[in-house]
Order: C-alpha cells, then sequence, then structure tokens
C-alpha cells in the first residue's frame, strides 16, 4: 500500500530590512546585551531584576534587556563557569545572586578588547563613509 503525502512547501520568510534602524539596532543590542551583563557584574553580584537595571542606567536606556534575554544568558555564563549563583531570601521572597568567576573576568576583559577593535573599526568606516559620500544639509 502507498500513502501520498502533499508535497513539502517552503513557508514564506518575512524579508529582512538591512536600511532598517531597528533591524541593526536589535541586532547590536541582542549581542551587547551580554556583554553589559558582564560589566555590571564586574561590579558586584546582583540578582536578575537588579542586573537588568544596571545594565540599563550603564547604557543610559540604550540596552534595556528583558527576562527572556537576562535569565538564558546568566544560565548560559553559570554553564560555562563564568558566573555562579547562590539563592538569597528577601523579605520573604527567593532569588538568586549572581557572581562574577575569576573565568567570568576573563571573558569580560577579552570582550572589552574584542568590542573595543569593533569599535574603532565602525569609527574607521564611518570617517571614510562622511569623507567620500557627505550627507546633505536640509
Amino acid at each position: 500500500m502507498t500513502t501520498r503525502t502533499a508535497p513539502l512547501r517552503a513557508v514564506p520568510r518575512a524579508e529582512l530590512d538591512y536600511t532598517s534602524r531597528a533591524y541593526w539596532a536589535g541586532t547590536i543590542k541582542m549581542s551587547l546585551s551580554k556583554f553589559f551583563i558582564l560589566s555590571v557584574l564586574h561590579d558586584r553580584p546582583m540578582h536578575g531584576y537588579e542586573i537588568a537595571r544596571a545594565v540599563e542606567r550603564t547604557t543610559n536606556g540604550c540596552c534595556s534587556p528583558t527576562e527572556g534575554t537576562i535569565y538564558p544568558s546568566l544560565r548560559e555564563f553559570e554553564e560555562g563557569g563564568y558566573v555562579t549563583s547562590e539563592a538569597e531570601v528577601v523579605q520573604g521572597r527567593k532569588r538568586k545572586i549572581y557572581t562574577l568567576t575569576d573565568k567570568g573576568r576573563e571573558a569580560f576583559r577579552v570582550a572589552v578588547d574584542a568590542w573595543t577593535e569593533v569599535t574603532e573599526a565602525v569609527k574607521g568606516a564611518q570617517r571614510a563613509m562622511a569623507a567620500c559620500c557627505p550627507v546633505p544639509r536640509a
């Protein structure tokens, strides 16, 4: 007995708009969230909500990580040995306090070097664009 199935059809993908500032901002902020999580934990141990607010303050609102960004990153960092966590009860509420390990401090140092290099390359591209393609003034 032969069973026939309908042929598979490709699901249309939403077209990416590389001219959209929102696309680039989202892509950059997603990468920077991990960087800034390490950055604020470099200063002192914190719980998740505190980390999110510290990242927001540190970046002047440029990066506002959500729980959907913070906790998977913290879990990944913890599994890799970059942070440790300890349960704490404050006013009857249990929360995890995350602390950067020596390995996490090294990862942050490497991240700072990498982002500094990228930042310099972006600045160079910006200077090159300004030299060849001046923006018309209104």
